[in-house]
């Protein structure tokens, strides 16, 4: 009989949704805590971690404190910034059909592309061991993502309070799940 292979295991929860709807980014915006049964759900789903990350978005610490945990707060977990885009009244330009690796490397004015907040956050999910819930961003999801897929991750809609599952053997990371949100 072969011996079972550890694996490790991110749990990435999206944060509640926000408080006002837009294009949040960079800026520290509320969260909408009030669907007590999706962060119920949302709970359930991250129990049993053995540790537990948050970007410090204040959308992100309100979301932890709605699901009554107290995680380790990482600076690199927080969302793409999207600079002028995120300007009050800022309209998001139509890019036209780039493909996934354009538009990955497109830098918004005064901002950061995919890849650049990818390569913030890929070397500290890469530093995850056993189960990791990580309370985050819909970026954070899909850099995640793109440790499997590359820039194809973009192309995945990523809900508020949803939950993205991504599991490491030694062959590398596989998708268990995207977008999972409470029933």
């Amino acid at each position: 009989m072969t011996p079972t292979t550890p694996t490790d295991r991110l749990l990435i929860l999206r944060h509640a949704p926000l408080a006002r709807p837009g294009l949040a980014g960079r800026h520290d915006v509320d969260a909408d805590c009030s669907d007590r049964a999706a962060l119920d759900w949302a709970a359930r789903a991250l129990r049993g971690a053995g540790a537990i990350w948050a970007s410090p978005a204040r959308r992100c610490r309100q979301t932890c404190a709605a699901l009554g945990i107290s995680p380790e707060y990482h600076p690199a977990l927080w969302e793409q910034d999207f600079g002028q885009w995120e300007e009050p009244g800022a309209v998001i330009p139509d890019l036209g059909p780039l493909p996934a690796a354009e538009l990955a490397a497109h830098r918004p004015p005064g901002g950061e592309s995919f890849l650049d907040m990818a390569a913030r956050v890929q070397p500290l999910l890469a530093e995850a061991q056993g189960t990791t819930a990580i309370i985050a961003h819909a970026g954070t999801a899909r850099a995640a993502l793109a440790m499997v897929i590359g820039p194809a991750a973009l192309s995945f809609s990523i809900a508020p309070l949803s939950l993205t599952v991504l599991t490491r053997t030694p062959g590398g990371w596989s998708v268990e799940a995207v977008n999972r949100v409470a029933p």
